[in-house]
């Protein structure tokens, strides 16, 4: 890493005569307010992108962020030792991701509810399908843009099989496994009855596990068996989900934070984020757009993709991906 940077900064200042660059680390969020006033406080805090748990690289291979959890984890413990928060919004744009890292977030909101006890309102955007409404079940409130796409409540593994194509490109596999079961997902082979009949199983067991998530985070809602009739992976819009009673209204951001300062009891309040130093946040619709490569440290504040979805092999995901 650092022969890297010393080799380009060289470079630079060969070519140049007198040419210097800094590049930035990872520094700790600060809070910045972004709305309202008065001394309590509601956080809005972003969730965004696909949801997989990594490291990101910046420029030169700097590590520009945490990776999503770790940013999570720190911005609501932030929160937690901050008696002037008094509610958190949870601004949700997300087509979902792995299942582990979506429940994980869910866990660590529910984790600082129990700490903290202030209530949560979550705002579905763009799209809060699959893991993202996995985290929004999390909340006391959901609400939903007019135009959010929701739902598709469900577990996918995907996978391909391109023995086929190796054959005829002379790529013989010649995988060496202590047990027939060892590698079945494998692209280097056909899927067999077996394969197919346990990894059918994990599926189903993380499926019943995002039904109890939902059936937990909205009792009284709908029995489980009218839940499993929605849940068959399919998307809604926010009046569908309204009436499937998977939100509780339709509303805009502004609305959210309505709910979130009634459900704290309080008439007035700033509306802060935490970002980085030199983030530009001037209003609650302040949010960088995701990145999908690596970038300066300051263009990766508090958006909390964690870039593509590209590494080999199954995963298990709530995600909508069409």
């Amino acid at each position: 890493m650092k022969m890297k940077a010393f080799f380009v900064s060289f470079l630079l200042l060969f070519l140049s005569g007198c040419v210097f660059i800094t590049i930035p680390g990872v520094e700790p969020p600060a809070e910045k307010t972004i709305g309202g006033k008065g001394g309590n406080k509601v956080l809005l805090l972003d969730v965004s992108g696909i949801l997989k748990d990594d490291d990101s690289g910046g420029l030169l291979g700097v590590k520009s962020r945490p990776n999503l959890t770790a940013r999570i984890r720190e911005e609501l413990d932030l929160a937690a030792s901050d008696g002037s928060v008094r509610a958190v919004v949870l601004r949700i744009n997300t087509p979902g991701g792995s299942v582990t890292t979506s429940d994980i977030l869910a866990h660590e909101i529910e984790r600082f509810k129990k700490r903290k006890k202030v209530p949560v309102v979550a705002e579905l955007m763009d799209m809060a399908t699959s893991g993202g409404y996995y985290i929004a079940s999390s909340a006391d409130i959901i609400i939903a843009e007019p135009t959010t796409v929701t739902g598709s409540i469900g577990v996918v593994a995907f996978s391909v099989n391109a023995s086929g194509l190796l054959e005829k490109i002379g790529i013989t596999n010649q995988t060496i496994k202590s047990g027939a079961l060892k590698d079945m997902g494998s692209p280097l082979r056909p899927m067999t009855e077996e394969d197919r009949k346990v990894l059918q199983s994990v599926i189903d067991g993380m499926y019943e596990r995002f039904l109890d998530k939902v059936m937990e985070g909205r009792p009284g809602s709908f029995t489980r068996d009218e839940l499993r009739a929605a849940a068959d992976g399919r998307i809604y819009t926010a009046r569908q989900a309204l009436d499937l009673r998977l939100i509780d209204s339709i509303g805009y951001l502004d609305d959210a934070i309505e709910a979130a300062k009634k459900a704290a009891g309080i008439k007035e309040a700033r509306i802060i984020t935490y970002a980085h130093p030199r983030a530009y946040k001037n209003n609650i619709y302040s949010a960088l757009a995701p990145s999908i490569g690596p970038s300066l440290p300051e263009t990766l504040v508090i958006n909390l993709d964690v870039g593509r979805l590209a590494d080999s092999g199954m995963h298990f995901m709530y995600m909508w991906l069409p």
